[in-house]
Formats: structure tokens, C-alpha cells, sequence
């Protein structure tokens, strides 16, 4: 006749045979304390991060010291929630330490041979496997739905109801926890930070600027106009990484007037440049006071010399910094209706100008009206691997030229934005004729030299031929 099934008495037995002592019940006490913090530091990761902009303005307007703690604590997420993490795994680990110790002490060969001898006779495996697989299976599964239950479950779905007094309640014990492990927090958040880097370059590697290229040059049919489709596709892409000191006109290139020029100067300026504004500066271009529009003096070209023509500069001109993004000034320039700024540098001097047309450009290509005798960039192509250029020319203007990505000089350029600029980064001194060096795959040849600045450069692109 087959054995009957372990039944209730066994459960009776197994709880009269427990002998409680002191030392239990204060490890039982301490386990208990430890469930209630892992419950407090798992709901206070969702109170925290759930909070709205709603919820964090009306903090800002209450004088609470708790609600300036909660502030102060959420200006840096990344550190309160490697806090909470670190906090959340020593406590969980101390759980399973402790939960074990207990229940070797409790759940002893006595108590658990009568349920092995019973489950003994249903299967194959000996007493004291079924002991250990008994003991194991308790101490996973009892550990497990403790800590699912009342330290992850339960206590997210109550913060997540009340996440703006769970987060009100935690703030000082998470103000000391944050204190307590800065140690470990810190060297987490290095060693997390320099995983995200390699992640993000491996990530910038295989969607590189080259490879959006080469798939705009393949979807980009063959048919008439179609460079020019791709060339306004790519700068598309491009617009949004680049800077105002990357595009603009530098100031020794900048045709500006001094405010005591007479009207006779001032109108031979205009017609030898063509521009239609002209900067207006007061002794030195570092102090421009206004924009001079052409169209606001036609009604006056037949005025004398004597003509009072500053009183139609206009003074509401903008101002911009050299790290100052393209699209950004893009939109600036549409709200203020404006065409021009003086570019300045992290000094306060006037580096030069940038308009909407050197905007344009950089997404359509030259703009050219009848004004524009001459090539945007001054250069002599010698055939497709050998160039020479002015040294003020822009390596953007000498990337596109010579038909090479805009980051090929990344590394090397340094703080240089023009082709003499990246030799001067990379020899650190003004060289002299004749002078050539090699950087990546490319050979630079100082062709003229003043003492001042580098005039003209030959550009060579090496090949394997």
C-alpha cells in the first residue's frame, strides 16, 4: 500500500520542535528592521523619480526644510540613484546573510527528516539530498517572497501613490545615505560614466557622419542637380554641430568704418564692397556702436561731405559668442529680425562678423548676387590631390573643397577654425617658406610667409599611388 502524504502534523511537530533562544529572536528582530529599511529605500526610488515639474515647483514655493532637502537631493539624480541602488544591495545582501543563519538554525536535520523520510518513499533520491534540496528550496523561495513582497512590491506600489510624502519622509535619511556611501557612489558613477563614453563613441563609430554620407550619396539619384541634392542633405545633417566661429567672417577680413569716416569715404566704401551693412565702430573695432544700413542713405547720395550720416546707424545690433550652435542663431536671428552680429570672444573683443547669409550657406551652398566677383574662397586647384589656399581660409571651406569630412582635422585642430590656424596648433611657432609637415594623411606646404601670419598653404592629399 503506498505511504499517505506528509499532512498537518508534520507542520505541528516541525513548530514544537523549534527552540527558541534569545539570539534568535533578536537575529529574527534585526531581520524584520532590515525588510522595513529595503522597503523604504525601494519605494523611495519611485517617490523621487516619479515626481512631476507640478510637484517640484510647488516644492520650490513651499519653506518646508524638508522640500529644500528634496531639491537639493534631486539636482543630482544620477548620484541618489546610484545611492539608492548601492543602499538597496547591501541591505538585501544583509537580508539573505541573515535569513540563511536563521533558518540553518531553525530548519535542523531533526526538523527536516520527517519530511524527507516522507518524501523519500515518492522519489529515488536519498535523506539527506531531500534534506539539503528541502533546505535550499525553503531558504530561495522564503528569501525570494520576502524581498519580492515586502521589499520591492509592496512598498513601490504605496510610493508610487504618495510619491510626493514618501519623497518628503526620505529626505533626511537619504541626505545622510547619500553622505555615507559618497565613496562608493563616486567611484560608480566614474566607472558608469567611462562605460557610456565607449558606448557612446562606439555608437557615434558605426552612425558616423562618413556613413550618413556615403548613404545620402546612394539614395540621392544620379540625375541633373542631384550633387547639389546631396550637398544640401549633408549640410543638413552637419548644421546642427556647428559653431559661429566655424562660419564667420574674421575681423581683419570684416570691411567696417570708423563713426568720423566723412560721408564722401563712407559712400566709396560701399560701392567697393557691395555690402548692404556696414559695421560702425568708435576708434577700434572692439567697440562697434551700430549697424549702418545702405538702403537707409539712397534718398542722400548726392549729399556733401559734410553730411551727418551717423545719425542713421542703428544701435539695436546683437552680439554673439564664438560657441554660440548655427541653429541657434538661426532662430535668434528670425525672432529679432535682425541679419547681422558682432561676434565676440571670451574676452569681450569683436572677433569678427556672421550674417544670415554665412547661415544659409552652410545648408544651400554659395549664395552669389551681383556683387560676388570673386570666389567665397580663395584658392588655385592644381589637380584633385593638391590644392593651395589662403591661410585664412576656413577648414570647413577647405573640407568641402577638397571633398573631405569636416572632422578629418578634429583631433588636430585643436582651437584653430582656419588652415594657418591648424599648422600654427601643430607647430606652435610661425614657420618659415617653404616649411611642410605631415598630419594624417595629408601634407601641409607653407608656400608664403609674412611676419605675422602664414599667407598661403599648399594642401596635399597623400595617396597610395
Amino acid at each position: 500500500m503506498d505511504p499517505e502524504p506528509p499532512d498537518g502534523l508534520y507542520i505541528l511537530e516541525f513548530l514544537l520542535s523549534i527552540s527558541f533562544d534569545w539570539t534568535i529572536l533578536l537575529w529574527l528582530i534585526g531581520l524584520i528592521v532590515l525588510l522595513i529599511c529595503s522597503a523604504l529605500v525601494s519605494g523611495s526610488e519611485i517617490a523621487f523619480f516619479s515626481l512631476s515639474p507640478k510637484d517640484l515647483h510647488e516644492l520650490h514655493q513651499d519653506k518646508n526644510p524638508a522640500a529644500d532637502r528634496l531639491i537639493e537631493i534631486k539636482e543630482k539624480p544620477r548620484r541618489l540613484l546610484a545611492t539608492i541602488l548601492i543602499a538597496n544591495n547591501f541591505v538585501n545582501i544583509a537580508i539573505v546573510i541573515i535569513s540563511d543563519f536563521l533558518l540553518k538554525k531553525l530548519l535542523t536535520d531533526s526538523v527536516l527528516f520527517p519530511i524527507a523520510e516522507s518524501l523519500a518513499s515518492w522519489t529515488s533520491l536519498e535523506i539527506p539530498t531531500l534534506i539539503n534540496t528541502i533546505s535550499f528550496l525553503i531558504t530561495v523561495v522564503g528569501v525570494t517572497f520576502l524581498l519580492v513582497l515586502f521589499g520591492e512590491v509592496t512598498p513601490k506600489i504605496y510610493a508610487s501613490v504618495n510619491n510626493r510624502s514618501f519623497a518628503m519622509s526620505m529626505t533626511g535619511p537619504m541626505v545622510f545615505l547619500t553622505s555615507f556611501f559618497k565613496p562608493i557612489s563616486t567611484l560608480m558613477l566614474r566607472w558608469t560614466s567611462g562605460i557610456e563614453k565607449r558606448f557612446e563613441s562606439r555608437q557615434n563609430k558605426m552612425t558616423s557622419r562618413q556613413e550618413i554620407d556615403a548613404a545620402i550619396d546612394l539614395t540621392v539619384s544620379k540625375e541633373q542637380n542631384a550633387e547639389e541634392e546631396a550637398d544640401i542633405l549633408k549640410g543638413i545633417i552637419k548644421f546642427g554641430d556647428l559653431h559661429v566661429k566655424q562660419i564667420m567672417k574674421s575681423r581683419v577680413d570684416v570691411v567696417a568704418l570708423d563713426i568720423d569716416t566723412t560721408y564722401g569715404e563712407l559712400l566709396n566704401t560701399i560701392r567697393e564692397s557691395g555690402y548692404s551693412r556696414i559695421p560702425i565702430f568708435q576708434e577700434d573695432f572692439d567697440n562697434v556702436i551700430g549697424i549702418l544700413y545702405v538702403k537707409d542713405l539712397i534718398g542722400y547720395l548726392s549729399e556733401k561731405d559734410q553730411y551727418e550720416w551717423q545719425k542713421h546707424i542703428r544701435t539695436n545690433h546683437l552680439y554673439v559668442p564664438e560657441s554660440k550652435k548655427i541653429d541657434e542663431l538661426l532662430k535668434e536671428f528670425q525672432l529679432k529680425h535682425m541679419h547681422m552680429a558682432i561676434v565676440v570672444d571670451e574676452f569681450g573683443g569683436s572677433a569678427g562678423i556672421i550674417t544670415l547669409e554665412d547661415i544659409m550657406e552652410e545648408v544651400i551652398g554659395e549664395i552669389r548676387d551681383e556683387f560676388d566677383f570673386e570666389e567665397e574662397v580663395d584658392y588655385e586647384k592644381i589637380d584633385d590631390n593638391n590644392y593651395i589656399f589662403e591661410g585664412k581660409s576656413m577648414l570647413n571651406d577647405v573640407c568641402r573643397i577638397v571633398g573631405e569630412d569636416v572632422e578629418v582635422f578634429e583631433t588636430a585642430r585643436g582651437e584653430s577654425d582656419s588652415l594657418a590656424g591648424l599648422v600654427l596648433e601643430n607647430l606652435g611657432y610661425i614657420p618659415k617658406k617653404d616649411k611642410e609637415f605631415v598630419l594624417d594623411r595629408f601634407k601641409l606646404k607653407v608656400m608664403s610667409v609674412s611676419k605675422r601670419r602664414i599667407e598661403k598653404i599648399k594642401f596635399t592629399r597623400i595617396t597610395d599611388e
